[in-house]
């Protein structure tokens, strides 16, 4: 029984004889388990890595396209106002101009003004003076003597004899022709001081909508000039900032352009399939080999067991009998 015992427990090892191929087939699914995980690992990586470059690239080049249509609308804006501030300073310097021009005809219409205003007040001066004088030398007598004679004629008298007497009728004429002079210079000086002072006012309501329009347009140019130094600064400012942001895209998408090289799948050439394609079949062929040894093996364990307890069982047998 002992014996019978031991036989029976070296068939029981004998139980399991494909374990050398069941280690190998673990082995070749631990392998593709392993394989499977590392692929896995690096597709979470690749898909993680390539979401986030992604949106960084997307999110750069539309921070680039933002900096460059405010670099564009600050570049347009600023040189439009440079524009305009050239035109009003051209404006400006055209209005001094016009204004020093004024001033000079001005000062040469006054100057005209005071010399004809001179003259023709010492024209009427002295006109007024000869006429004075005249009066002066032929007293108002002719006029009662001519009336005297007239009654005497009407009352029938004889005329007085003829005496010596200053020439009246030539004073007269020169009285008449001395009141025309007065009047025609203090005519033409109502004249020059009316022009002179028409002249002034034309020059006064000129000179102040100059002044007014100076003011104005050196407050446009100051303000454009001011806008147009902050506008430049902000050109400044974002085309810094802009360089940077392209230095970034450009890191990005060279960092982009490695994870793609590395994470998209590329097809295998001919000879790496062939290679991958025969260490799949030695894999296999080994398998079957060492399948096809254990096979034998049990067979003729089995055989030589069933060969012995036969033998055993008919001792007993026999042993009984």
């Amino acid at each position: 029984l002992a014996q019978l015992a031991s036989k029976v427990a070296s068939a029981e090892g004998l139980r399991d004889p494909f374990k050398k191929v069941t280690d190998m087939v673990k082995a070749m699914i631990s392998k593709l388990e392993a394989q499977a995980q590392s692929e896995a690992t690096e597709k979470a990586y690749c898909d993680e890595e390539t979401k986030k470059t992604e949106a960084k690239l997307s999110e750069l080049d539309e921070e680039v396209g933002k900096m460059s249509s405010q670099l564009d609308g600050a570049a347009a804006k600023s040189s439009s106002l440079k524009e305009e501030v050239a035109a009003l300073e051209k404006e400006l310097a055209k209005l001094a101009s016009e204004q020093a021009s004024m001033d000079k005809i001005r000062q040469e219409q006054h100057s005209d003004y005071l010399v004809a205003k001179a003259d023709l007040e010492d024209g009427l001066k002295g006109v007024r003076g000869a006429l004075r004088k005249i009066r002066d030398y032929y007293p108002d007598k002719m006029e009662a003597s001519a009336s005297f004679a007239q009654t005497d004629s009407f009352m029938g008298q004889p005329a007085p004899p003829v005496k010596f007497e200053k020439a009246t009728d030539a004073s007269s004429g020169i009285i008449g022709l001395l009141t025309v002079c007065e009047g025609d210079f203090a005519k033409n000086l109502a004249k020059e001081e009316t022009q002179e002072a028409d002249s002034a006012a034309n020059y006064e309501k000129m000179t102040q909508e100059n002044k007014v329009t100076k003011v104005s347009k050196s407050q446009d140019v100051k303000f454009k000039t001011q806008e147009s130094k902050s506008l430049d600064a902000t050109v400044a400012e974002v085309s810094s900032d802009r360089e940077n942001s392209n230095a970034e895209l450009t890191a990005v998408k060279d960092y982009d352009a490695k994870i793609k090289e590395r994470c998209v799948a590329k097809p295998e050439s001919y000879e790496e399939r062939q290679e991958k394609r025969a260490s799949e079949i030695k894999g296999l062929k080994e398998a079957l080999s060492t399948l096809e040894e254990e096979t034998a093996l049990v067979q003729r364990s089995a055989r030589a067991a069933r060969y012995h307890l036969r033998g055993q069982f008919q001792l007993r047998a026999d042993a009984v009998n």
